[in-house]
């Protein structure tokens, strides 16, 4: 088994190339990219929370369904 140990300039490099990236996109999001209204946020973000909540329920719902039949069909079997 052979380690191959980057000399420090080649980790220099690559050290360089990940801030740039990250400077860049940090650039890109401050100046290329649409932000929404603090209102319009407030509005998807309750839209969220409710159907997150409607659908939690809905599982929930499901679930004890599949409980109750489950738990039925064992005790028919018993």
């Amino acid at each position: 088994m052979v380690v191959r140990i980057l000399p420090p300039v080649q980790i220099i490099k690559d050290m360089t190339k990940v801030f740039n990236y990250i400077s860049e996109s940090f650039e890109e999001l401050k100046s290329n990219v649409t932000w929404p209204e603090w209102s319009e946020v407030q509005r998807y973000t309750i839209i969220v929370a409710l159907f997150s909540i409607i659908f939690a329920l809905a599982t929930w719902g499901v679930d004890e369904l599949f409980t109750k039949a489950i738990s039925g069909f064992f005790n028919l079997l018993k």
